[in-house]
C-alpha cells in the first residue's frame, strides 16, 4: 500500500545559516509496486491510449517516415542540452553538427566547433549508445538501468542506486522543506527490481507502459543525480523495445519540460497514498497518463509537422537540382544510383558532410564524393563553409533552420514562438527559412 514513511533528520552543524542547520522531523513518500499492482482504468484514458498509438503509427509507417531518422538525432542533441547542467546552453545545430563530424573522423581535421558544442556532442552520442544498448538487451535488469545512468553521466562521483535519502525542491541541506521527497535508500533496490519487471512485461500498450514506467522511476528517484535524464531515456526504451517506435523520434520528452508545470501536477497525481484501487488513487494515476497521453500526442503532431516541411523541402531541393543540371545541357534526373542522387537522400539525416565522409558513408571515391558535394553546392542546395585549413565542410542551411525551428515550436507552450516565447533555452531564429 503506497505510503508516507515518518523519519528523522539530524541538525547540521557545519550548514551556513539557522535555517539550514536544523534538524527535525519529514516524511517519505514509498509508492506501490508497478508489476503486481491491479489496474483498472476507464474508458476516456483507454481510448485516448488507443487513439495517440494509432497517431504514432501512422508516423512511424509513412513512406517518408525515414526523415525521423534525421530528426531523432536532432531530439537527441536537444535532450542532451536540457538533462545537462551546461552553461551558454544556446549551442546551434551546426556547431554540434561539426563536433559530431569531428569525432566521427579523428583524422579529418575538423576544427571550429566550441567545448560546449563537444560536450553536448558527446552526450548525444552516449544518449543514443546507451538507449541502443537497453533496447537490444534480451531482458531488462537492474544492472542494465544502473548501466544506463553511468553511460549518461560519466563524470558523476555517485554511480549504482543511492544510499542515503535524497529530495526535490527545498533547501540543499535537509529535507524537511522539500516539494517532494522519494522514498528511503532501503526501499531502491527491490523497487527498482519491481520496475524491471513491469518493463520486461506486456501489462499495458506501449504509451502507458512508458508513462507509468517514467512516473515510477522519477517517485522512486534511485540515483543521487541524473533521474530526470535517465527517466527521460527510459521512455523511448519502453517505446522502441514495444516496436512502437524504432529510434527516439517523438519528442516526448522535450514537450514534458516544456510544459513543467503541468508535468510536476501529474507526476503529484500520480503519487497517492492507500489502497491502489481506491477511487483516488486511480484519478490520480489517470491524471497522471492523461498528462503523458497528451504530451505524446502533441509530440506526435510536431514530428508529423517536421517530417511534412521536409518533404516539401526535399521537392524543392529536386526542383532546383533538376533547373540547375538542365542549365548544363544534362539530363534533369540524376540516375538513381549516382552519388549525388544517395546524397540528397542523405542530408536530412546528415546535413553537414566532407567529402571524406561522404567518401566513407558512400563507399565511393573521393573524387566522386567532391563532384556530388560540388554540384549541390552550384545547385545552391549546400553551402561550403572552411571547417579547416585544406578542409571544406558542405552544410545544408535549410535542414538546419528546419530542426531550429521545430526545436523551437517545442520549447512555447503553443508550439509557435511567433505566439509565445520559448520555456527553455533554444538556438536563435535562423536569419531566413
Amino acid at each position: 500500500m503506497a505510503r508516507s514513511v515518518e523519519a528523522q533528520w539530524p541538525m547540521s552543524w557545519d550548514a551556513p545559516s539557522k535555517r539550514d542547520r536544523r534538524g527535525g522531523t519529514y516524511r517519505a513518500y514509498v509508492p506501490d509496486p508497478l508489476h503486481s499492482r491491479p489496474w483498472i482504468f476507464s474508458e476516456g484514458i483507454a481510448e485516448l491510449a488507443a487513439e495517440v498509438e494509432t497517431q504514432v503509427r501512422s508516423l512511424t509507417h509513412r513512406q517518408d517516415a525515414q526523415a525521423l531518422e534525421g530528426l531523432a538525432r536532432f531530439l537527441l542533441r536537444s535532450e542532451a542540452i536540457a538533462s545537462s547542467r551546461i552553461e551558454g546552453l544556446q549551442v546551434s545545430p551546426q556547431q554540434v553538427a561539426l563536433a559530431e563530424l569531428a569525432a566521427a573522423d579523428e583524422e579529418s581535421a575538423v576544427r571550429g566547433f566550441s567545448n560546449t558544442a563537444r560536450l553536448v556532442a558527446n552526450n548525444v552520442a552516449a544518449l543514443r549508445l546507451a538507449v541502443t544498448d537497453l533496447v537490444t538487451m534480451p531482458e531488462l535488469t537492474a544492472d542494465g538501468v544502473l548501466a544506463l545512468h553511468r553511460a549518461l553521466l560519466p563524470d558523476e562521483r555517485h554511480h549504482g542506486l543511492r544510499t542515503v535519502q535524497n529530495w526535490v525542491g527545498g533547501g540543499d541541506w535537509h529535507p524537511l522543506d522539500a516539494e517532494f521527497t522519494p522514498p528511503p535508500p532501503a526501499f531502491v533496490p527491490g523497487l527498482i527490481d519491481d520496475l524491471v519487471l513491469y518493463m520486461n512485461s506486456a501489462t499495458h500498450g506501449p504509451l502507458v507502459q512508458a508513462a507509468l514506467t517514467h512516473a515510477q522511476f522519477e517517485t522512486i528517484h534511485p540515483f543521487t543525480d541524473g533521474n530526470g535524464r535517465v527517466g527521460r531515456a527510459l521512455i523511448h526504451t519502453v517505446l522502441t523495445r514495444r516496436g512502437l517506435t524504432r529510434t527516439a523520434v517523438l519528442p516526448i520528452s522535450l514537450v514534458l519540460l516544456t510544459r513543467s508545470d503541468t508535468y510536476v501536477a501529474g507526476l503529484t497525481s500520480y503519487r497517492y497514498v492507500g489502497s491502489p484501487d481506491s477511487p483516488e488513487a486511480l484519478a490520480g494515476v489517470e491524471e497522471w497518463l492523461r498528462v503523458f497521453l497528451t504530451a505524446a500526442r502533441t509530440a506526435t503532431e510536431q514530428a508529423t509537422r517536421f517530417v511534412e516541411e521536409l518533404s516539401e523541402l526535399r521537392d524543392e531541393w529536386r526542383q532546383r537540382h533538376q533547373a540547375h543540371r538542365r542549365s548544363q545541357g544534362l539530363r534533369g534526373a540524376p540516375r538513381a544510383d549516382s552519388a549525388v542522387a544517395r546524397l540528397l537522400d542523405l542530408l536530412p539525416a546528415v546535413p553537414l558532410v566532407t567529402a571524406r565522409t561522404l567518401q566513407r558513408l558512400l563507399s565511393i571515391s573521393h573524387p566522386a564524393a567532391r563532384q556530388a558535394l560540388e554540384e549541390l553546392a552550384a545547385a545552391q542546395i549546400l553551402s561550403a563553409k572552411q571547417v579547416e585549413r585544406g578542409t571544406t565542410g558542405y552544410l545544408a542551411r535549410d535542414v538546419f533552420n528546419l530542426l531550429t525551428i521545430t526545436e523551437r515550436r517545442l520549447a512555447s507552450i503553443r508550439w509557435d514562438t511567433r505566439e509565445r516565447p520559448p520555456r527553455r533555452p533554444v538556438p536563435a531564429r535562423p536569419s531566413h527559412h
